[in-house]
């Protein structure tokens, strides 16, 4: 199965460096720029099917890359809960101990009031995993999500395997894989 996984194109808060998991928010006017300029490039197959995460700027994504195609929207393909670090900065948090704390274990342990990594890690391997079933073999599958969507499904299923940060893509940046039902090849 032909794999191809798109981050959403930048919203106010990337351009802030703001933690914006849950915060949903809208492309910015750079954001669609992103998105336009992917489309126009005419790098992207056109799939069979389309997933996206719930939140905006994902649908928005979708929308320009894959004008008028109907997408599947998954509710477990949201990004992370940043919890107490949800809409603020590395600068405004840089003084909270809880955050301090969460940095230092390189953003691997819970985070205070949100979603525990664990658990978002395993809802997006579950979320993919369901997303692809019963598709055929040869299918062509999309995905517009997150970048820590993408970063935690990498991580578990690509070989050989790295670590979560190793996989970081940019915004409106374009993994293209396949996948075998059990790994991915980059």
């Amino acid at each position: 199965m032909k794999i191809i996984f798109v981050r959403h194109g930048k919203t106010q808060g990337n351009l802030e460096k703001r933690y914006i998991g849950r915060t949903n928010e809208p492309l910015c006017a750079d954001g669609v720029a992103q998105a336009e300029a992917l489309f126009k490039s005419g790098t992207l197959s056109h799939p069979d099917a389309l997933i996206t995460s719930p939140y905006l700027r994902c649908t928005q994504t979708a929308e320009i890359l894959y004008p008028g195609m109907a997408y599947e929207i998954n509710d477990d393909l949201r990004e992370c809960d940043f919890g107490i670090f949800e809409g603020k900065t590395h600068v405004e948090l840089q003084d909270n101990k809880e955050y301090t704390a969460w940095i230092e274990t390189d953003c691997l342990h819970d985070i205070p009031g949100g979603e525990s990594v664990k658990e978002f890690k395993q809802r997006c391997r579950s979320a993919y995993i369901e997303s692809l079933r019963n598709r055929p073999k040869d299918a062509t599958v999309a995905f517009v999500i997150h970048g820590g969507c993408i970063m935690a499904l990498l991580e578990h299923f690509s070989r050989p395997q790295k670590s979560f940060p190793e996989y970081y893509v940019n915004n409106c940046e374009v993994v293209q894989c396949s996948f075998d039902g059990a790994f991915i090849k980059i």
